[in-house]
């Protein structure tokens, strides 16, 4: 059912990971293109239209989105709202059931349902807008989603029962939206999908993530592309060469392993083993010798026993990651691993991810602290007094450790470089000086 949006406020809530908030950036592109009003996240106390980007992936991603949902319900009701419509993954993968269940909405919409909302709108999509977004981050920096959907087994995941088999964006769609918010004052570009090394397989028959980072780094005014999920099965290992050899393209390489147990990981569907995990990291830092890896494992999977953890618990005092996120598992319905009995407590659940973390937490004090007296180039994200708050290019942004860096207010540039002396270290940040030269 189509609504008149001229004039109206459509504020657009996005749930979940940063593949959710490009889908919502686009959106926004399009109904600003219509000259519609379109904000992001407003805490105005009226909006026309709330429109609910919902994650799906796992439990509490779920009830998060729900409440979302139930509390723009409310504000209907109240009058503060008129209209509420629901996208993304929730509303793909339970799309029968949140129509029956939660009165008030007056539309839902699946993952690949853009064009429906916009023309539900009262707009016309216009198919030109090629890589037309608007950026809800920071000005200077930006997700850039190069696929979508994933061909991967992997049993605990529900991301292609929710976003369908991969798909490759074409590369001159790419190469255009990234001109597109280079000249927007974009000066990093953060690459993302559900497998950063499938890209090209569907459409070149060929893995091409290591063309497009080479036609990408071609670009004026970006100045750093960082990687995010790649996988480990068949990594291609000429994107290391690049890495290596492209002063854009940070030295950080995100990697989910999720597990080092054979057992674990063939229950897991994962396509790797152990030792083929172990080689990968070695190899990655042999070819990268700066490179800092991001990682993220899961405990408590089915039958995961004390040994097994245990196991798990050495390898990440072994390879000593830069950075390091553990999930406990959740158990999703229809994927293979949910035929499984969900056997370990929470408690047991939680105290693993505890264990897991203090070892990190230790690991990554010790990697700071050699840091300190050395110079690094950092990018400004923000000021929060007293400090200016900035990354090196071994941190991806909301994930990892932040510079906070003494200067006098309005002497730095938010979205600008600067050369910064590292004078403390604590676990997860840095807290430096800076030379006010913008580099």
């Amino acid at each position: 059912m189509k609504t008149k949006s001229k004039n109206k406020t459509i504020n657009i809530i996005t749930m979940g990971c940063s593949k959710n908030l490009v889908d919502s950036e686009h959106l926004m592109g399009q109904l600003n293109a219509n000259n519609l009003r379109v904000v992001h996240e407003s805490d105005a106390e009226h909006n026309d239209i709330v429109i609910i980007n919902t994650c799906g992936f796992i439990k509490d991603a779920k009830e998060e989105s729900i409440e979302m949902i139930l509390s723009a319900v409310e504000a209907k009701k109240a009058g503060d709202v008129e209209k509420v419509y629901v996208m993304g993954c929730l509303s793909e993968r339970y799309k029968k059931e949140l129509p029956e269940e939660i009165d008030g909405v007056d539309g839902f919409y699946g993952a690949a349902d853009l064009k429906k909302i916009v023309r539900d709108l009262g707009a016309d999509y216009k198919s030109e807008l090629v890589g037309e977004r608007m950026i809800t981050t920071p000005s200077h920096y930006a997700y850039l989603k190069i696929s979508e959907g994933c061909d991967r087994k992997c049993s605990f995941c529900a991301i292609p029962l929710i976003r369908g088999k991969h798909q490759s964006v074409p590369m001159e769609e790419l190469l255009i939206e990234a001109e597109k918010l280079a000249k927007k004052g974009v000066k990093e570009l953060i690459l993302i999908a559900q497998d950063l090394i499938y890209y090209g397989i569907d459409i070149y028959k060929k893995q091409a993530l290591a063309e497009l980072l080479t036609a990408l780094v071609k670009i004026e005014g970006i100045e750093w592309i960082r990687l995010h999920y790649t996988f480990p099965t068949n990594f291609p290992l000429e994107v290391l060469e690049i890495i290596k050899n492209q002063e854009k393209i940070t030295n950080y390489i995100d990697i989910p392993l999720q597990h080092i147990s054979d057992r674990i990981l063939r229950s897991m569907k994962r396509g790797h083993t152990g030792n083929g995990t172990r080689e990968l990291v070695k190899s990655m830092r042999e070819k990268v010798p700066d490179v800092a890896l991001r990682t993220t494992f899961i405990v408590g999977y089915p039958s995961e026993t004390e040994a097994e953890f245990e196991e798990l618990l050495q390898f990440v005092k072994e390879a000593r990651f830069d950075r390091l996120g553990v999930f406990t598992y959740s158990p999703e319905e229809d994927t293979a691993a949910f035929k499984l009995d969900d056997d370990i407590s929470e408690d047991i659940k939680q105290e693993r991810k505890e264990k897991l973390m203090e070892i990190q937490e230790e690991i990554s004090f010790e990697i700071n602290q050699k840091r300190i007296g050395k110079i690094f180039k950092v990018l400004i994200d923000r000021y929060e007094k007293p400090y200016f708050i900035g990354r090196t290019q071994y941190d991806s942004p909301e994930v990892d450790n932040e510079v906070l860096i003494t200067a006098k207010a309005k002497s730095l540039k938010i979205g600008q470089f600067y050369n910064i002396r590292i004078n403390e270290a604590d676990s997860f940040d840095l807290y430096g000086t800076a030379n006010e030269n913008i580099i």
